[in-house]
């Protein structure tokens, strides 16, 4: 019989973990990822990444999220999102401008959706307006709805709402904060 230590731990929970998912008992696989712009908590489904959250966000109300909208067979599993991770890894780098992920778009829905599906078209190193989105979005005068919808994005960076502006160019909000929005703008030669 193997005695549980500290340094057993982490190789048990891996186990555990590569088990269940391989019984197809975890719907929702999460990560916790060092990233330049502080750690970031990746979800994923078998349709794809589901959730990017900063750690400004409380991971265990995100994870509640998840289990809530999403399915309460929830583990971290962080190989799951190995594929995430990487392009994450790259886009810091400088050697990714567009990710090539497949997105569980299922936390969104009707006019934010659509607000969310145009920004993810504005290319590296390009910025749009509010009011640009609203108009992508079908709904030309709601340029604060689209600002409400991009301040709710659960798939920052990878759906890249921090190039979304002011029409004079004020940056605006961002759920990750102003300076991570300056930071993200900054690394794409946009500001």
């Amino acid at each position: 019989m193997t005695t549980l230590t500290r340094s057993t731990l982490p190789q048990l929970k891996q186990r555990v973990a590569t088990a269940a998912d391989a019984e197809g008992l975890v719907d929702v696989a999460y990560a916790r990822v060092e990233s330049p712009v502080g750690e970031l908590l990746l979800a994923g489904t078998r349709r794809g990444l589901v959730k990017v959250s900063f750690e400004t966000e409380d991971p265990e109300a995100t994870l509640e999220r998840l289990a809530r909208e999403v399915s309460p067979r929830i583990l971290e599993q962080p190989a799951r999102l190995d594929a995430a991770r990487r392009e994450l890894d790259e886009y810091f780098a400088g050697r990714r401008r567009a990710f090539d992920l497949d997105l569980d778009w299922r936390l969104t829905h009707g006019f934010r959706r659509r607000v969310l599906r145009a920004t993810a078209r504005i290319p590296f190193g390009e910025t749009s307006t509010y009011s640009r989105m609203a108009t992508a979005a079908g709904s030309p005068r709601a340029y604060r709805a689209a600002g409400t919808a991009l301040g709710s994005n659960p798939l920052p960076i990878v759906v890249p709402c921090h190039r979304v502006l002011r029409s004079g160019g004020a940056l605006g909000g961002y759920g990750g904060g102003l300076p991570r929005k300056e930071e993200l703008l900054r690394l794409e030669g946009a500001l």
